[in-house]
């Protein structure tokens, strides 16, 4: 048994470092901006790919990293993967405020699995900053992993809360999947219109150039 451990760690150690100690280039990890380029809000979700719990887990086990105001960690994760949870939900949330004729998702691209944030207390600034932190490093975590998600906040609260049986008070569906729809960022000025539309199935989005955020 131990030539076998010291064999599978030679063999290891010459993948990772090659060949007479010669140090081999590892893959790069994605850079922050570019995790951040690709973390966009989507709508529409490849139902051939159906996430595992263990790549939900992963996304919500990212939580006991992340900062919280005064270290109250109130935020508690229900994940919901393919089946009869991940059907009500759909029933229970809107996607595409701004593009009510669209009726988003399009029939056929509904995603399948969901992360549904609860807190164990009433909600105040500091649950919301909280919160804030929470599902953009989720989703940050998700685009790591290759997927992609959508944050939800217009759901039906007591339908969702009484269909999953939550102890607590949901206050955010994320929805994760593997993305199916192109999206792309318009920059714009501070003075322009910050609607986001879709034209020839391209789903645009406009971002305020960076010499407009100053003050």
């Amino acid at each position: 048994m131990m030539d076998m451990a010291d064999n599978y760690l030679e063999r290891r150690f010459e993948e990772v470092f090659g060949q007479g100690g010669g140090k081999k280039a590892l893959p790069a990890r994605p850079s922050l901006d570019r995790l951040v380029l690709r973390n966009r809000s989507y709508r529409g979700y490849d139902r051939n790919y159906e996430v595992h719990i263990r790549q939900l887990r992963a996304i919500i086990d990212i939580n006991t990293r992340v900062a919280s105001s005064v270290n109250m960690q109130s935020l508690r994760f229900h994940p919901v993967t393919k089946g009869p949870e991940a059907d009500l939900v759909n029933s229970h949330i809107r996607m595409g405020r701004a593009l009510p004729e669209l009726h988003l998702p399009f029939p056929g691209t509904e995603p399948e699995a969901f992360i549904v944030v609860c807190c164990n207390r009433e909600e105040n600034a500091s649950v919301d900053i909280d919160l804030g932190i929470s599902l953009q490093t989720m989703l940050l975590k998700a685009v790591e992993l290759g997927l992609g998600g959508l944050i939800i906040r217009n759901f039906d609260r007591e339908e969702i809360r009484n269909g999953l049986s939550l102890p607590l008070e949901p206050v955010a569906v994320v929805a994760i999947g593997k993305p199916a729809e192109k999206i792309e960022l318009v920059p714009v000025r501070s003075t322009d219109s910050l609607k986001y539309y879709r034209k020839d199935g391209v789903h645009y989005v406009p971002k305020i150039i960076a010499e407009d955020l100053y003050v």
